[in-house]
């Protein structure tokens, strides 16, 4: 007995190299090459993560490049310990000695690779097991890698499940929200640490093997371990730092215009005597008119002197003529302002720029945007960082601007070793950072002039970048709204909770009506709600019949009224992202993760806790089946009709409506949606006197 117990012993100690409830390690070696394996087991995991071989490619399971070779892992570790949930494993190769660390503490796993020395390490890699029916999601706002036409293209299937694919983790434009996390419906959410590049291959090459790498001198993984995908995502969020919490006002109703044009007529033909630009003074005239709530105005460029409009932060007083006087006119009617920026200077600040070493080498490409015209602003350098707060972002401030849209960071960067910043790295490091130091250097001068009272909007961001800005989706073309509505929830999951996109799609064409009517439904229901930039005209001047769009205005106005009906909702929301890293929209699995239908419903996703929406994306769509998740009730919005949950019901969806439905007992939206919008339309009907709504809200500022 004693000798069987011992036996025991001893084969528990060869499988469980840390067989305490904290931490469980199994080793496994793979094939006749010997390669090194191991497994995670946890109670709170469907099934144990184990780092194995790929059978496919005959490849082993851990890497490393040095110089141009690949160097696999394999036999038995030299050295190895378990102490205090704490692995370690040592391998002598190649005059290296190969370093594995395992940390772990409260259902989060740290893994660290590290070689000894590390010079002329390019990079390491791992194979991970997952199954076919896996859901794995993250990792980046498109829906597919590649151009990223492809991510609304007619025919394309793929949706949140990014199970079958590969990923560069490389922030590319112009849709350019990446972070290394994603989560497993397995119960764990991975993420890699650093701005290395790196690739996903997500069971594309072998359908049981996700194999990531990067390109980094170490590698460092943070594993989280939770059956509620909710708290993994959370978890991740707070991880990267506290995320931004913007004003109050920033969850109001925002327009804006791609490049304004100050014309002597408005949209009518009525004269123009608006001292300020006639487009934005003819929108806010007309917002006026129809009652549409706007909190937020922006401009995008160009806005400023020189060719490109971007030129030393001195406003084209033609396009734009008396600018103070404009913000002050927009302040006193309780609209803030927003202004375009990018990382580059031009004119006399690119001269500067360069002569003081301020810029970073440009990578070839856009012509327009070379050397001879740009300069880059070198980030991790602070007298420049300094230079460019003075010269342009405080500057801008003191006029009166209330916050910034960010563009452009994902450009014109050099992805080499060879090209060095600063600070000493080389930009291939750097590129994936580029876009936070910029945001972190614009919200470092906005605190200093406004406090928190400031909104930044960004278009590309990695990891960090959430303690300084929001986010809007990128150039989505105006084919896009399926895309839009996926990055919306993608962008939550990786922790990019603030984010709205650009309603009705910013080029690829004109303008769709009745996709642009189920954008402003769909924008309704993001935390950031931007109208624009409808081709540079508004509802009521189209390109195409019908010109005047009554429809379509009353559209806008029922969804705008809506977005302010739940300004106290979104800022709540908003508060417990930042204090907590709770998501604001939530796909449905997020809530209901033990509801196997709702993994795969990516059309409907929940804002915050209480409302549940079906967004449509296609034309021609008048009705649609919505599943509403079981335990709780449901409340339709538009008709108040009660529904027990765990069933499918079929809605209709007339041009102006979306499926909204409310928890029970929730208490919100409570008012009469179809009255709303029969209002909305018979006030759209009416065309406004612009000459009298000059006098009323230009009183003081005529000619």
């Amino acid at each position: 007995m004693k000798n069987l117990i011992n036996n025991i012993l001893i084969l528990l100690t060869i499988l469980f190299l840390g067989c305490n409830e904290n931490l469980k390690i199994k080793e496994k070696l793979y094939n006749n090459e010997n390669y090194w394996g191991f497994t995670l087991t946890n109670n709170l995991l469907k099934s144990p993560l184990k780092f194995c071989n790929d059978k496919v490619t005959k490849k082993g399971v851990i890497y490393y490049i040095d110089k141009n070779d690949t160097i696999w892992l394999k036999g038995k570790p030299t050295v190895k310990e378990m102490k205090n949930s704490v692995y370690k494993a040592i391998w002598k190769t190649n005059n290296r000695e190969i370093n594995l660390t395992i940390k772990y503490d409260s259902n989060i796993y740290k893994l660290e690779f590290k070689a000894i020395p590390d010079s002329n390490i390019y990079g390491w890699g791992i194979n991970l097991q997952i199954s076919k029916d896996e859901f794995l999601t993250g990792l980046f706002e498109r829906v597919i890698d590649g151009n990223q036409e492809e991510s609304w293209n007619n025919e394309i299937k793929e949706a949140l499940n990014l199970n079958g694919q590969s990923v560069d983790m490389i922030i590319k434009p112009t849709l350019s929200l990446y972070c290394p996390f994603y989560i497993s419906s397995r119960g764990y959410g991975l993420f890699v640490e650093g701005t290395w590049p790196g690739k996903y291959d997500i069971g594309k090459t072998n359908p049981e093997i996700l194999s990531i790498n990067f390109e980094c001198p170490q590698l460092s993984i943070i594993i989280y371990i939770d059956k509620n995908p909710l708290k993994l995502i959370a978890r991740h969020t707070i991880n990267l730092g506290k995320p931004i919490l913007p004003p109050k006002w920033a969850f109001l109703p925002f327009r804006w215009r791609d490049e304004h044009v100050n014309k002597t007529k408005y949209y009518d033909s009525t004269i123009v005597n608006s001292p300020f630009n006639s487009q934005l003074t003819e929108d806010i005239l007309m917002m006026k008119a129809f009652d549409i709530p706007c909190g937020v105005y922006w401009i995008d460029r160009p806005w400023a002197k020189g060719k490109f409009g971007y030129d030393d932060f001195e406003w084209d007083i033609k396009r734009f003529p008396q600018p103070e006087k404009m913000i002050e006119w927009l302040h006193n009617n309780d609209i803030k302002f927003l202004l375009w920026i990018a990382p580059w200077v031009c004119g006399k600040m690119r001269d500067t720029a360069y002569a003081k070493g301020y810029a970073i080498a440009l990578k070839p490409g856009l012509k327009h945007l070379d050397s001879s015209v740009v300069a880059k602003i070198d980030f991790t350098n602070p007298s420049a960082c300094k230079w460019w707060q003075e010269k342009g972002i405080k500057k801008m401030l003191l006029q009166g601007v209330d916050g910034f849209k960010l563009d452009r960071s994902e450009e014109i960067i050099a992805e080499t070793r060879e090209v060095k910043a600063y600070n000493g790295k080389t930009m291939r490091e750097i590129r994936n950072l580029y876009p936070v130091l910029y945001a972190k250097t614009v919200n470092e001068a906005c605190k200093e002039i406004k406090d928190n009272d400031f909104v930044l909007l960004t278009r590309a961001g990695y990891s960090s970048s959430i303690q300084y800005t929001a986010f809007w989706g990128g150039d989505i073309g105006t084919k896009g709204l399926r895309a839009a509505i996926i990055a919306a929830q993608k962008s939550a999951i990786m922790g990019y909770s603030l984010w709205g996109s650009d309603i009705g799609g910013y080029w690829q064409g004109d303008i769709d009506r009745e996709i642009c009517a189920r954008w402003l439904a769909f924008g309704c229901f993001c935390p950031i709600m931007e109208f624009g930039p409808t081709e540079n005209l508004a509802p009521w001047s189209m390109k195409k019949e019908p010109h005047y769009d009554t429809t379509l205005i009353a559209i806008w106005r029922l969804y705008a009224k809506i977005h302010s009906l739940l300004q106290n909702y979104s800022y709540q929301l908003a508060k417990e992202y930042h204090e907590n890293g709770i998501p604001i929209i939530r796909p449905l699995f997020l809530e209901f993760p033990e509801q196997d239908s709702c993994w795969y419903r990516w059309d409907g996703y929940m804002y915050g806790p209480d409302i549940l929406v079906y967004n449509i994306w296609q034309k021609g769509v008048s009705k649609v089946s919505c599943y509403l998740p079981s335990g709780t009730s449901w409340i339709d919005v538009w008709n108040k009709k009660e529904y027990k949950g765990g069933k499918t019901i079929e809605i209709e969806t007339p041009i102006y409506k979306i499926p909204i439905f409310i928890r029970k007992n929730s208490n919100l939206l409570s008012i009469d949606l179809y009255k709303l919008y029969d209002e909305s339309f018979k006030i759209a009907t009416n065309k406004p006197d612009l000459q009298n709504f000059e006098k009323t809200y230009l009183k003081n500022f005529l000619k």
